[in-house]
């Protein structure tokens, strides 16, 4: 059995040599703290914004894609794709309506995406400027 241990152990150690940069792990850890109680928030209304263009796009598309677009559940894979700006194509408006409602979700996501970068971003930026 220690054989064993003995000829796995230059395996096992190397994913160990990783916290040796934990002084940049305990500067994330610091970020995260920082900005805990702002990414919750977006996160909240993020899962808000992501029911109500699931809830608008039924609205819009149902009549006429009802095998699409057939309950608010199925609408809200549509949702997920294009508020992260994935956009498969896979689902897709055809009404007027549906693709103004698409295209105002569009600009809405790519702040969704955008935001919290740009706040860990900050709070990394001023965590790393207070270090030195």
């Amino acid at each position: 059995m220690r054989c064993i241990w003995l000829k796995l152990s230059p395996y096992l150690s190397s994913p160990l040599k990783l916290f040796r940069f934990s002084e940049t792990l305990q500067r994330f850890q610091i970020v995260f703290i920082k900005v805990k109680s702002e990414l919750t928030l977006f996160a909240i209304a993020a899962l808000f914004l992501l029911y109500l263009s699931s809830v608008g796009i039924y609205y819009f598309e149902h009549e006429a894609q009802p095998e699409t677009f057939g309950s608010i559940f199925h609408c809200l894979w549509w949702s997920v794709a294009t508020l992260t700006t994935v956009g498969y194509g896979d689902v897709y408006p055809v009404t007027v309506g549906g693709k103004i409602f698409t295209s105002f979700i569009v600009l809405i996501g790519i702040g969704i995406v955008a935001v919290p970068t740009g706040i860990l971003a900050s709070a990394l930026t001023k965590t790393v400027g207070s270090d030195e």
